[in-house]
């Protein structure tokens, strides 16, 4: 359920700001956005996982904080952020 470790080097490297670049804003809600992509494919097809169900809330709190904190900080870097991603903000 997790995405590999090809696929999170892959956000990280594009979303890097520098090199060796994988703490900051930018990279963590791409990763958040590509686990919470992947759980809702996840959820589709096993409803009644909950367990599963609530790691997948957890992380959409973690990426609207994140985001959030972007907004307040930083207004265009926020802009260009979802507009990559193609979150509905």
């Amino acid at each position: 359920m997790a995405i590999s470790k090809a696929k999170k080097d892959e956000i990280i490297k594009e979303y890097a700001t520098h090199e060796g670049d994988t703490g900051s804003v930018e990279v963590q809600v791409a990763v958040l956005t590509a686990d919470i992509n992947n759980l809702t494919d996840h959820m589709k097809s096993h409803k009644h996982d909950h367990h599963s169900y609530v790691g997948l809330l957890k992380k959409i709190g973690h990426r609207r904080n994140l985001l959030r904190y972007l907004e307040k900080n930083d207004l265009n870097r926020y802009r260009e952020l979802i507009k990559k991603l193609g979150l509905r903000r």
